[in-house]
């Protein structure tokens, strides 16, 4: 068995069962990392080998510290690495060195996985098309001249392509699911606050998440629990039948190409027929929360960075660096009359959704674009990127948690949107949803 291609959950197992030698798996790893391009910012070899052995002789002694120990996993360039480049994507950070893990690579390496590196990503997680021409943009799984989808882009294409078992992104308009869909991953969305920031270069601190990107939904199950330290999860005897699922009507769909509305449809019906109740309706708070965005997002990412910006906006990539921008004339008053709208919105759309045990939508209602037109086109790169955030912004604005499954047509996926902090339940409603959609 090739077992670079095999879910978390599974080497888990394997590691425990005598089956599979953490040490050789990290060893695969890094061989298979040294011949790829754009995936891995920065390999942290001797780190995994050292974890890796420590795990070696815990399985051999019986002494493992859970289900996903010795397991390697791979991290985004904005969680902290002690003693390891974590630039964000950007040549802003260029040499920034933290002196300590991030919160949840402590939390994560206590429960014995191993960590292979920091990967590739958007400048400073500000775009959703996982373009970096400042440093790098890895291929998209099913064609390299396609986008990857982003911002957590090396993190989609390490599990995609073999180098990782799982990977940990970072999502604050859809960073983790816009390139989990776009490569055939699954992607979870987690609430805001529920795992910490602690070492994790921020973009909008009211908005930014962690989550995992897996081959499936049992490994985000196992990797969400990894990094809160706690136990997996019950996901035996999940059913779709008499599960309530709200097709959400009105924004998700306008302007959706027709490739990523077919295959959400097939995908809903095949829902349906493994017992599901399906209703179609609009929210029109939806719409409205969504709108806010311009007045909500920009403002607190230019707050940010602003500084860092203007010393040197000559190290970002100008469509990046407009985006910034962008907040940096919102009033505060208008900034604080948003979040105010947003709140009522947020109380307005759980109050609407609570008979349903999930909200539907596409994923992203665009196929990855093309890298090189991206590049070359500047209008083409901004209506892009909006398109491809319009969707999974819906559940940044209003709180959520939210997974994206395949739906077996390559790079469209179907998303599930939980209520807050309910990440537990939407996981075992996903694992009813991911066998019907197999």
């Amino acid at each position: 068995m090739e077992w670079r291609l095999a879910g978390a959950a599974e080497q888990g197992r394997a590691i425990a069962a005598g089956e599979l030698d953490p040490v050789e798996q990290v060893e695969a790893y890094l061989s298979a990392a040294d011949a790829s391009e754009n995936i891995y910012a920065r390999m942290t070899a001797q780190r995994a080998r050292d974890e890796a052995m420590a795990a070696h002789q815990r399985a051999k002694s019986g002494r493992r510290y859970g289900a996903l120990d010795g397991v390697a996993l791979s991290w985004k360039d904005l969680v902290d690495t002690a003693g390891v480049g974590t630039e964000a994507g950007s040549r802003l950070l260029k040499g920034r060195v933290p002196e300590a893990d991030a919160e949840a690579l402590r939390v994560a390496t206590l429960g014995g996985a191993v960590c292979l590196g920091k990967t590739h990503m958007t400048e400073l997680a500000f775009s959703g098309l996982g373009v970096n021409p400042m440093t790098a943009t890895p291929g998209n799984i099913h064609d390299p001249a396609l986008a990857p989808g982003g911002s957590s882009s090396g993190a989609a294409l390490s599990v995609s392509r073999g180098l990782a078992a799982a990977a940990i992104g970072s999502d604050t308009g859809g960073s983790v699911r816009v390139p989990a869909a776009w490569n055939d991953l699954v992607g979870l969305k987690t609430t805001h606050g529920r795992l910490s920031l602690q070492g994790i270069v921020p973009l909008c601190r009211r908005f930014d998440t962690l989550g995992p990107i897996t081959r499936n939904v049992e490994d985000a199950a196992h990797v969400l629990a990894l990094l809160e330290g706690r136990p997996v999860p019950d996901l035996r005897e999940t059913s779709l039948r008499g599960k309530r699922l709200l097709v959400l009507e009105g924004l998700a769909f306008d302007q959706a190409r027709e490739a990523p509305v077919q295959a959400f449809e097939a995908a809903v019906a095949r829902l349906e027929n493994a017992g599901a109740i399906i209703e179609r309706r609009g929210l029109s708070m939806v719409e409205a929360a969504v709108g806010l965005s311009g007045v909500l997002f920009s403002p607190e990412a230019y707050g940010e960075w602003k500084h860092e910006i203007e010393a040197a906006p000559d190290k970002m990539y100008p469509v990046i660096l407009e985006r910034f921008r962008t907040g940096r004339d919102v009033l505060a008053s208008d900034y604080l009359a948003a979040w105010h709208a947003l709140e009522g919105y947020r109380a307005e759309y759980l109050e609407q959704t609570a008979q349903y045990d999930a909200v539907l939508v596409p994923t992203a209602p665009i196929l990855p674009p093309n890298t090189q037109k991206l590049l070359t086109d500047r209008s083409y790169f901004e209506t892009e990127n909006l398109l491809a955030l319009r969707n999974t912004r819906i559940a940044n604005v209003l709180g959520l948690c939210a997974l994206t499954l395949p739906t077996g047509t390559a790079s469209c996926g179907l998303s599930l949107l939980g209520a807050p902090m309910s990440e537990d339940r939407l996981l075992r409603l996903g694992m009813a949803a991911e066998s019907a959609l197999v």
